[in-house]
């Protein structure tokens, strides 16, 4: 097998701390907790702080991209099971204008993880999905469908859908407006990433009953596996990101899990079609995050051990078929060598992160050999690396008690506005000098993000 190996250097590379790779390139983040006046970078400006609750019961969060739906979503879990409804018509004073919560949350096991919003139809609905053990109720439910079309008033919950299959719930989810122009659904779910027809779905009547049959039936429309190697850490995604090629004219997923990464052509959901794996990287037992450039040429990638930077990779080799596997990364990049890097949102050039106990992070990677950090702000009010060994599980790589701050992250494209959620000290909006709006042609790429083309008419 031909591969890119320079795995001695590269071993070195992943334990340096990375946030300024040449002195006086990029910020360095101050001490944690910070001093008075120093929980950001002079560029980054505070829009709003919504405090949700009780600490830990915060997960991830998305934000509508249209600016006249002013709406943000956030997870919630452990006691708090549901989601909230941010109202950003005036995001100096953002509020909560709504709370979902599952009924009966004492006898539940679990939380509410990712979510997503779409639109179909002339109607926005929002996806939440849910993890619950099989100690409690629900445990066969991985997502509910809520119909948010009339906010700031009712919201409607539209359905369940359930997989017996495969209880626990769907962990991570990702929406896809599919070139087919379906709105496709995409889930962790076992050894897959299951997908599903949210038209058909939508279509199946909205009720428990019939949301069953359609998952069974007819919203079900692909599956996309975890390629089989060689002493697998695990069988299945933790996260995946779906993108649009438009030099290719490919449908391409790409899955962090199983021993590492993998790129998919996914245009015919009946026949995925592997393009490029990125296995046997020291120190990337599995793979957890992975987000593509909107050139597809890159990724940034994330396997979330304590002291594990971003690894950015050149996807090209593999999928211009000049090697089989990539196991090296050109470009590394770490707030606090000491933290874990989490939830990333990818807009060129910039890397907007969630870091756990770093909170917002933006780094710069116009140079992927040389990326470095250009803002941040510390969301995490406790004291940083606040660990001992009775915080690490006999046998687990986790060091569990730095897993805590800034869960998840995303921007709205039309004017730059950036949301984070804390898992501790709940929503935050920031404006970052400079960056007022993402349009991928204003950098010379294609106009390709997380953020969907749901109001595009083809």
């Amino acid at each position: 097998m031909h591969t890119i190996r320079r795995a001695a250097t590269a071993a070195v590379i992943a334990l340096l701390p990375c946030a300024v790779p040449v002195a006086g390139q990029g910020l360095e983040h101050p001490q944690h907790p910070p001093e008075p006046g120093a929980r950001g970078s002079a560029n980054i400006e505070v829009v709003a702080h919504v405090p949700l609750g009780m600490a830990g019961s915060v997960s991830d969060i998305e934000i509508e991209q249209d600016p006249e739906r002013p709406y943000a979503y956030v997870a919630r879990r452990v006691h708090e099971i549901g989601f909230d409804v941010i109202d950003l018509r005036d995001p100096y004073h953002a509020r909560v204008i709504h709370r979902w919560r599952i009924e009966n949350p004492d006898l539940h096991v679990g939380g509410a993880m990712d979510g997503r919003y779409f639109k179909h139809e002339g109607r926005t609905y929002y996806v939440q999905s849910v993890q619950f053990s099989q100690g409690g109720p629900n445990s066969d439910v991985g997502a509910i469908v809520f119909d948010m079309t009339d906010l700031p008033g009712k919201v409607v919950e539209v359905g369940r859908i359930r997989q017996p299959d495969s209880p626990g719930g769907f962990h991570n989810m990702f929406m896809y407006r599919h070139s087919n122009g379906k709105p496709l659904l995409f889930a962790t779910s076992g050894q897959y990433a299951k997908v599903f027809d949210m038209d058909l779905f939508l279509k199946s009547g909205g009720t428990e009953m019939d949301a069953v049959l359609a998952t069974e039936n007819r919203s079900l429309s692909g599956l996309v596996p975890v390629a089989e190697s060689e002493n697998m850490w695990a069988n299945g995604y933790h996260d995946f990101y779906v993108a649009y090629h438009p030099e290719s004219g490919q449908d391409r997923f790409y899955g962090g899990g199983g021993s590492g990464y993998y790129v998919y052509n996914i245009s015919d959901l009946a026949r995925p079609e592997l393009l490029a794996t990125i296995l046997d990287v020291p120190g990337v037992p599995w793979g957890h995050t992975f987000t593509p450039t909107p050139d597809g040429r890159y990724a940034v990638a994330e396997t979330e051990f304590q002291y594990a930077p971003l690894r950015i990779f050149d996807l090209k080799p593999a999928l211009d078929g000049v090697v089989d596997n990539i196991d090296e990364a050109v470009g590394v990049w770490h707030a606090d060598w000491k933290s874990v890097a989490h939830n990333h949102e990818v807009r060129w050039p910039f890397v907007f992160v969630a870091g756990y106990q770093t909170g917002l992070s933006v780094f710069d990677m116009t140079d992927p050999a040389r990326p470095f950090t250009v803002a941040y702000y510390d969301t995490f009010d406790g004291v940083h690396d606040n660990r001992s060994e009775s915080a690490r599980m006999p046998g687990s790589p986790y060091t569990w008690n730095v897993y805590d701050g800034a869960w998840g992250v995303d921007v709205r494209n039309a004017d730059g506005l950036i949301v984070v959620s804390d898992m501790t000290t709940g929503f935050w909006a920031f404006r970052m000098q400079g960056f007022h709006r993402w349009y991928g042609p204003d950098w010379g790429m294609p106009d390709v993000s997380s953020a969907q083309p749901w109001d595009e008419v083809r």
